[in-house]
């Protein structure tokens, strides 16, 4: 389905990363950004984005619905226009924006309408939710060169719509394949996900 290889040179050509003289300096507030990513399972999303320096925080719930304050057991029904998302905070003088469409591209199938594997809905749609013009323009020329390239076998298919809102998930969601990494999901689904982006990703990684 992707071309693994090429993937990866076309998002190395795509992408420059900045990093801090200073590792453990606090962040500026002036630096602090959202990011707002639905790609399939949230579960998912989280365990990868958490593992990117520069990444502050990362919650899991839903955006891009038309029911306040919707529950998960709702949005599972399809009928709230919601997706399943990750809103990421993070710290743009380690990490840039790019990087994380990157990361965001590379870790879920972009060319499947409303679904995941197994996981079909419009909840599991792939969606960016840009928080300004320039998160808009980065998505939307990044999206355009991909598909030009032929990067997928099929066209990219995500959403890239403009933030509205965003509803934290339940508590037990959150940090979720970290709390419950041995459970039969995390195990035969996260795991691998996970491990595949860390050699791939390793230069980004935070240090441990």
């Amino acid at each position: 389905m992707i071309k693994t290889i090429f993937t990866f040179l076309v998002f190395t050509l795509l992408i420059t990363v900045s990093y801090p003289q200073n590792k453990n300096e606090k962040p500026k507030m002036s630096n602090i950004e959202l990011a707002t990513f639905g790609a399939g399972c949230f579960w998912c999303t989280e365990a990868v984005f958490q593992r990117l320096e520069g990444v502050l925080k990362v919650e899991s719930g839903y955006s891009g619905g038309n029911v306040p304050n919707p529950s998960y057991e709702t949005v599972c029904t399809g009928k709230t226009g919601h997706a399943e998302v990750c809103q990421i905070t993070f710290d743009n003088s380690k990490i840039n924006y790019e990087t994380l469409l990157n990361a965001f591209w590379k870790t879920h199938d972009p060319t499947t309408l409303n679904r995941q594997g197994a996981d079909v809905g419009t909840q599991y749609r792939s969606v960016i939710f840009y928080h300004n013009e320039k998160q808009k323009k980065l998505a939307e020329e990044i999206k355009s060169e991909l598909n030009k390239s032929k990067v997928f076998d099929n066209p990219i298919v995500t959403e890239i719509s403009e933030f509205k809102k965003f509803y934290k998930a339940e508590d037990y969601h959150q940090n979720y394949y970290n709390n419950n990494s041995f459970q039969p999901y995390c195990s035969f689904v996260i795991t691998p996900k996970v491990e595949k982006f860390e050699k791939i990703f390793r230069k980004w990684l935070r240090k441990k």
